[in-house]
């Protein structure tokens, strides 16, 4: 496991994003979107293996991060797991509309609607949480709110229904990429629950709201430039073989 000792902030990581992707960083939107996503699937297969978590849920926001969760889908299912996307928001943008469609080309299931989300999460064995990145502020919006708060707490017919384990990417969703996990209510006023995953891919380099983060974590993003590294003082650890991600020792 590697030691890490550097944490982004929201600034940070932004600016980053923008340098690799100017004229002299010369990558675009859908290269950063596709290494981001590999690592994701990358992550999952390491920490939850297919035999025993075979059938996975990606919920996808509308996002950056929304685009990641529709790269590992696509990935996972080339791995022999069996993805299902619940895709919260209609993709607008035409990127998005690609990534969409490369997944049904895949014959990755698509769902839209909180029932169906629902219906998946029973038979699904662990979930892939792409929902919010760092564009995401308070108040919870629907129907993020009922999202939010079944990956907390599942209320489902089966009371034997357990929460299944969690794989977050670069931030869990709902937290604040600086402070970190934060009280949350939705636009009537009524909280909203979160979550600590079970699981967290760092992408790029850790941010500061996930300090505090005890579980299992996974840092990715073999694409950073020397010189970028060396400008915000990141000092990476070497990543293992052909591998797009590397474990993080864990907090004690």
């Amino acid at each position: 496991m590697a030691s890490i000792n550097k944490y982004l902030s929201a600034e940070e990581a932004a600016k980053i994003d923008q340098e690799l992707m100017s004229e002299e960083g010369a990558y675009t939107l859908d290269q950063l979107m596709e290494l981001a996503g590999l690592a994701c699937a990358q992550t999952l297969a390491k920490a939850f293996p297919k035999d025993e978590y075979g059938k996975v849920l990606v919920i996808t926001g509308p996002g950056n991060q929304g685009g990641d969760g529709l790269v590992a889908a696509r990935h996972l299912k080339m791995f022999g797991y069996e993805p299902t996307v619940y895709q919260v928001a209609e993709p607008k943008k035409e990127i998005y509309t690609r990534l969409t469609r490369q997944c049904r080309n895949m014959d990755v299931p698509i769902v839209n609607t909180v029932e169906e989300f629902k219906e998946v999460y029973e038979r699904s064995s662990v979930v892939m949480d792409t929902i919010f990145g760092f564009s995401f502020h308070p108040p919870v919006r629907p129907p993020y709110h009922t999202i939010l708060n079944h990956l907390a707490s599942p209320e489902t017919e089966n009371s034997s229904q357990k929460r299944l384990p969690i794989l977050s990417i670069d931030i869990p969703s709902g937290w604040d990429v600086d402070s970190g996990r934060q009280p949350l209510k939705d636009t009537n006023g009524d909280e909203v629950e979160t979550f600590e995953p079970e699981v967290l891919l760092s992408l790029t380099a850790p941010k500061e709201g996930v300090r505090g983060f005890r579980g299992r974590h996974w840092l990715g993003g073999r694409f950073i430039p020397m010189k970028v590294q060396e400008k915000y003082k990141m000092q990476l650890p070497p990543y293992p073989g052909t591998d797009q991600i590397v474990e993080l020792e864990a907090k004690l």
